[in-house]
């Protein structure tokens, strides 16, 4: 039971918006064990975005940011704790969500650097994160074999660098070869995950 209920924003990474997918499914079931146990809850699809990519340094420090972006960008100023939902592809997080994290993170909202430091004020501190990945290989592959380096580097180069921790994994791999049975498995984890605002 939660004691006190978070606000939590979750985040689907997932680009494909003509068909739900098994992360949109995960992403429910969170969300209906956060709503069932108080929490707050705001909700970003990047699939509906519509955002250019960023072209260079300057456009990234001076330019401003796209007004569809606006109102994620303040879900993520506004939350306590992000989840982020997306399918590995070719070993990294999609395309769409990394030029998404790269619009919203800029300089002046997800850190303030003091004399030519980047490191010298993250301005997202005092959140937490979850990230959650399916993946058509064996998640244990992924962590061991390949060292789940996409995903170190979204930890540690993004929501590290802006100052979000402690950050959790949940890895689910196998995902075309899963049945019914197995699917329900980690829907009801993520629902009590959700329950938890973990």
């Amino acid at each position: 039971m939660a004691t006190k209920g978070k606000r939590i924003l979750i985040l689907q990474g997932h680009p494909d918006s003509t068909a739900p997918h098994f992360c949109h499914a995960l992403a429910e079931s969170y969300a209906a064990g956060a709503l069932a146990e108080g929490h707050e809850l705001r909700q970003v699809d990047v699939a509906w975005l519509d955002f250019p990519l960023l072209r260079s340094k300057q456009d990234w420090e001076h330019g401003l940011l796209p007004a569809s972006l606006l109102e994620a960008q303040q879900a993520i100023g506004w939350c306590e704790h992000v989840v982020i939902f997306f399918p590995l592809w070719l070993g990294e997080m999609p395309a769409l969500l990394k030029g998404f994290l790269e619009q919203v993170a800029r300089p002046g909202f997800a850190f303030n650097s003091e004399g030519g430091n980047p490191l010298a004020h993250k301005a997202l501190r005092g959140r937490s994160a979850r990230v959650v990945v399916t993946m058509g290989m064996p998640a244990l592959v992924y962590r061991y074999f390949y060292r789940a380096h996409s995903l170190k580097s979204l930890e540690r180069n993004i929501l590290g660098f802006v100052g979000i921790a402690p950050i959790r994994e949940t890895l689910i791999g196998m995902i075309e070869g899963m049945d019914e049975a197995q699917r329900q498995k980690w829907l009801d984890k993520l629902r009590a995950l959700g329950g938890e605002g973990s």
